[in-house]
């Protein structure tokens, strides 16, 4: 292949890259300065989002970690009973679901059911020109459809996360015991080791994390094009790029949260 095509489409590439995360900021800031818009229909919005990111998605969240706590017992539980290391296990459990596991989960499980089910709906407003017809009324798309979600996906992760760390401890826990960890032992180990700050840190991991995926997710569908292909590959798009983008925001808030004090 000619090395000039190869350098131009490298070229290209990075520039709509960069192009879409700048078109990804503004619209962050948009929605946030439609927090401020007064609405009288607003709170109506917000709940009904808040019900499907939080209420529709917490089952599928805590089967996700009871499997997730469950192998990671499997995997750790065997190994300490048979160093006669018993006493770390309930810690190592306790801080790793609430560091990386719960958090990580459950934004990988919000993003595949919710920033799909965002891009489908939106992207179909789209080429349905139920956008268009918003701005026709001099109503900001933006304000009016994605703040909702915004603010939905902020507060109902970090509660999702709650919930997938007492599943993941209780998967854990589960599987240590029954690998002969006793219950008190692993009771006191995850009391010792689990401070707040590995919660809390978490739980601001997936606030981040919530706003990621409805931004992702709002923009992509908001650019859909070509009809109902469009939108199928909208949804696809909106899964990838949420999921890279939340591991990559992942690295970079452990980096900065736990870094300097393991």
């Amino acid at each position: 292949m000619n090395p000039l095509t190869i350098f131009r489409d490298f070229y290209i590439t990075l520039v709509t890259f960069v192009s879409d995360i700048g078109a990804g900021v503004m619209m962050l800031w948009d929605a946030i300065l439609g927090i401020w818009t007064k609405n009288p229909r607003a709170f109506k919005r917000i709940t009904a989002q808040m019900a499907l990111v939080g209420l529709e998605s917490l089952p599928i969240v805590l089967i996700t970690l009871l499997f997730g706590g469950m192998v990671m017992g499997l995997h750790t539980a065997n190994q300490a009973v048979r160093y006669g290391a018993s006493q770390f296990i309930g810690g190592a459990v306790a801080v790793s679901v609430a560091r990386e596991v719960a958090p990580t989960l459950t934004g990988i499980v919000v993003a595949a059911r919710i920033g799909s089910a965002f891009a489908a709906e939106l992207g179909s407003m789209k080429i349905t020109n139920q956008i268009d017809a918003l701005r026709a009324m001099a109503t900001n798309p933006v304000r009016y459809l994605v703040t909702p979600r915004l603010i939905a996906a902020f507060i109902m992760l970090p509660v999702l996360t709650l919930y997938a760390n007492v599943m993941g401890l209780l998967g854990g826990g589960l599987v240590s015991i029954s690998a002969g960890v006793a219950y008190q032992t692993f009771i006191n180990s995850a009391s010792t080791y689990l401070h707040f700050s590995d919660i809390s840190g978490g739980l601001l991991k997936t606030a981040v994390f919530g706003i990621i995926i409805a931004v992702t997710s709002c923009y992509v569908g908001l650019n859909t094009e070509n009809g109902a292909t469009g939108v199928g590959r909208s949804t696809t798009s909106a899964v990838v790029w949420s999921i890279v983008l939340l591991y990559a925001a992942n690295f970079v808030l452990s980096w900065m949260l736990w870094s300097s004090n393991g």
